[in-house]
C-alpha cells in the first residue's frame, strides 16, 4: 500500500491518473460506522469548471478506508439547514490516511451538498458515516460480461467496479459502458477512463447531449437509447452478465425505472431484460 504525501503544486490528483488498483474489503471493515465522524479536507483539485477532487481525512490515519466494492459514504452538512447525501469515493483501498471524491458543482441553489463541498477551505471538517447494507452487488464480480450506464456523477461507483476487475489480471470480465454527458468538458474522469480503456476488456462510448454543433468533438451525440444498447451489450438471453445503471433520475427513468424501484421499467424492460439483470447504483 501507499501514503498519499500532499502537493499543492500537484495538477491531477492521483485517483485521476493511476493505474487500475485492486484492494478489496469485506462488509463491515470501513473506518466509517453508522455514527457520522467528522474529518478534515486535506487538498482540494479543481478539474474542470464544475468539478472538483477533493481529498479528505480518515478518523485512523495510518489505516486506509477500508470501504467495500461498491459502497458509498454518507456526508452531512448544515447550508444552513442540514443536506444528507452519498457519495462513492474514486479512491482505493491502497490509500493510506484519506480518500478521494470527485464532486461536481451544480451551482448555488441547486445542488446545496456539492456546492458547499467544492467551496470548502483545506483544513475545515465535515461529517460522513457510512451503512454496511448499502453494498449493490459486491466485488469480485463473478460475471462474464459487465455492461455499464453512466450519466455525471455517475462514473464514481463505476470506477470503484473498475479498480476492482481491471486493477488484476486474473479476472477476464469484458466491460462495455455507455457514458452520457452533457458536453465534451463535463466529462468526469475522461483521462481515466480513456487511459483504461483496452478493446479487450474495456470499451468506452461517450455521448453528449448538448455539445455545441460546432465543436470538433466527433463521437456520439443525443442520449443513451436503445440503438446504442443493442450495439455495445449482452443480448438479454444472453448468461452471465450484468447491467450496472447509475446517473441522474431522468437517466432511470426512462431507461431502467427510478432508482428506488425494484422493478424494472423503459428501455430495458421493452428490450426484453429482466430485473435481476439490472444493478441500479
Amino acid at each position: 500500500m501507499t501514503t498519499m504525501k500532499q502537493d499543492d503544486e500537484e495538477l491531477m490528483p492521483s485517483t485521476l491518473i493511476g493505474k487500475p488498483i485492486r484492494v478489496l474489503a469485506p462488509p463491515g471493515r470501513c473506518q466509517f460506522t453508522e455514527d457520522f465522524t467528522s474529518v478534515p479536507l486535506l487538498n482540494t483539485w479543481k478539474i474542470s469548471d464544475t468539478s472538483s477532487v477533493l481529498r479528505f481525512g480518515l478518523p485512523d490515519p495510518t489505516q486506509p478506508l477500508n470501504l467495500s466494492t461498491c459502497a458509498c459514504v454518507i456526508a452531512m452538512a448544515h447550508v444552513p439547514q442540514t443536506v444528507i447525501r452519498p457519495y462513492t469515493p474514486i479512491s482505493t483501498n491502497d490509500q493510506i490516511g484519506s480518500f478521494d471524491l470527485l464532486v461536481k458543482d451544480y451551482g448555488e441553489g441547486t445542488g446545496p451538498m456539492s456546492n458547499y463541498l467544492c467551496n470548502m477551505s483545506v483544513g475545515s471538517h465535515i461529517k460522513f458515516k457510512h451503512v454496511d447494507n448499502n453494498v449493490k452487488m459486491q466485488a469480485p464480480f463473478p460475471l462474464q460480461k459487465v455492461a455499464m450506464i453512466v450519466g455525471g456523477t455517475g462514473i464514481t461507483p463505476m470506477i470503484q467496479a473498475l479498480h476492482a476487475t481491471l486493477g488484476t489480471k486474473y479476472n477476464k470480465t469484458q466491460i462495455s459502458m455507455l457514458y452520457g454527458s452533457r458536453t465534451s468538458k463535463d466529462i468526469l474522469g475522461k483521462e481515466l477512463l480513456d487511459s483504461w480503456s483496452d478493446e479487450s476488456r474495456l470499451t468506452v462510448t461517450h455521448v453528449l447531449s448538448h455539445e455545441p454543433e460546432d465543436s470538433e468533438w466527433d463521437g456520439k451525440r443525443g442520449y443513451i437509447n436503445q440503438q446504442l444498447i443493442e450495439e455495445h451489450f449482452p443480448k438479454p438471453e444472453e448468461n452471465n452478465f450484468r447491467i450496472f445503471v447509475c446517473g441522474p433520475p431522468p437517466m432511470y427513468n426512462a431507461l431502467c425505472g427510478p432508482r428506488s424501484q425494484k422493478e424494472l421499467t423503459g428501455v430495458l424492460y421493452q428490450m426484453g431484460y429482466k430485473a435481476e439483470q439490472v444493478y441500479k447504483y
